[in-house]
C-alpha cells in the first residue's frame, strides 16, 4: 500500500519538475507577454490594414476584419478597416478568429501551415478530411456582447478562447525576429485568395513572419499554392477579380519576392 506521506513529495516535485527531471517547461505567459510587447497598439494596427487596402490585392476590394490571438489560443486584437462594422462583412469577423486559431493550432516553431495550405487535404478522400469539424467555435464567446464594441479595443472576444477551424486562405501563424511562434493572424471579408494576400502583407507590416519553413517548395513558406491539376497536396483554388483589382494570381505567387519573411533588418 503507497504511504499518504509520499504525497508532499511528489508534490513539490510536481512544483518544481524542472529540478525533479531535468526537463524545461515552457511557461505559456512568456508568448503572451512577448506578443503583446511586439504588437503595435489598436489604432496602428487598423491603419496598417487600411493602408493594404489600398494596394492591389485581387479580389473583390471589399472592406476586411483581422483578428490575433496567441499562442494559446486566446484573442488579444480584432479590429476592422471600414469606417464603421457594417462596412464589412458582418460574418467575417468570427471567420477572421477562426482563420487566426487555425494557423496558430496548426503551426509549430519549426513549419508554418497557413489556412490556405489546409484546403485540399480536408476534401473527401483527403489525408484530413473532417478536421474542419474538430475545434469547434466557442458561440459564448463568438456572439457575447455589447456589438458595439465589436472590432475596438474592447472587443469581448479579446482575452478569451475562441476556437474554430477554417480551412481557406487568410489565416496565418505569427514567428517573432528570433523565430518563436508566438499565435497567429486571421483575415476574412474578400475572396479566400485575396484574404490570404492582405493577411501575408499584414503579418509583414507587423513584423512578425519570420517563417522558418512551409509546404510551398518555391519559397519554403506557407504561401498559398493555386492549383495545377489534381489536389494532392497542400494546393488552394484560384479565385477571381474584379476590375481594377489586379490578378490574385500573379500578387499571390509574387508575395515571398514582394513581402518577404523574415526579421526586419
Amino acid at each position: 500500500m503507497r504511504s499518504l506521506h509520499a504525497f508532499p513529495l511528489l508534490t513539490g516535485c510536481a512544483l518544481i519538475v524542472a529540478g525533479c527531471s531535468g526537463d524545461s517547461v515552457t511557461d505559456p505567459s512568456l508568448e503572451v507577454s512577448t506578443l503583446a510587447r511586439l504588437l503595435p497598439d489598436h489604432a496602428t494596427i487598423r491603419g496598417q490594414l487600411q493602408q493594404i487596402l489600398e494596394e492591389q490585392n485581387g479580389g473583390l476590394g471589399f472592406e476586411m476584419w483581422a483578428t490575433i490571438l496567441d499562442r494559446n489560443g486566446k484573442v488579444v486584437e480584432v479590429v476592422f478597416s471600414g469606417e464603421q462594422r457594417g462596412d464589412q462583412w458582418p460574418g467575417s469577423r468570427l471567420i477572421s478568429a477562426q482563420k487566426a486559431n487555425t494557423a496558430n493550432a496548426f503551426s509549430l516553431e519549426g513549419f508554418a501551415l497557413s489556412t490556405a495550405n489546409l484546403f485540399a487535404a480536408v476534401q473527401p478522400g483527403g489525408s484530413l478530411f473532417g478536421l474542419q469539424e474538430s475545434n469547434p467555435v466557442d458561440t459564448r464567446v463568438a456572439y457575447a456582447g455589447p456589438v458595439s464594441a465589436y472590432g475596438t479595443k474592447h472587443d469581448p472576444m479579446i482575452g478569451m478562447l475562441i476556437g474554430g477551424i477554417n480551412v481557406f486562405g487568410g489565416g496565418l501563424a505569427l514567428y517573432s525576429s528570433d523565430g518563436s511562434l508566438l499565435g497567429g493572424v486571421g483575415v476574412s471579408g474578400d475572396t479566400s485568395c485575396t484574404d490570404h494576400i492582405i493577411a501575408w502583407k499584414l503579418r509583414h507590416a507587423l513584423n512578425l513572419d519570420n517563417v522558418p519553413a512551409g509546404p510551398d517548395a518555391d519559397s519554403g513558406t506557407d504561401n498559398i499554392i493555386y492549383i495545377d491539376g489534381t489536389l494532392d497536396g497542400f494546393e488552394h483554388p484560384t479565385c477571381f477579380d474584379t476590375d481594377g483589382q489586379g490578378d490574385h494570381v500573379t500578387i499571390g505567387n509574387d508575395l515571398p519576392t514582394t513581402d518577404p519573411v523574415g526579421p526586419e533588418e
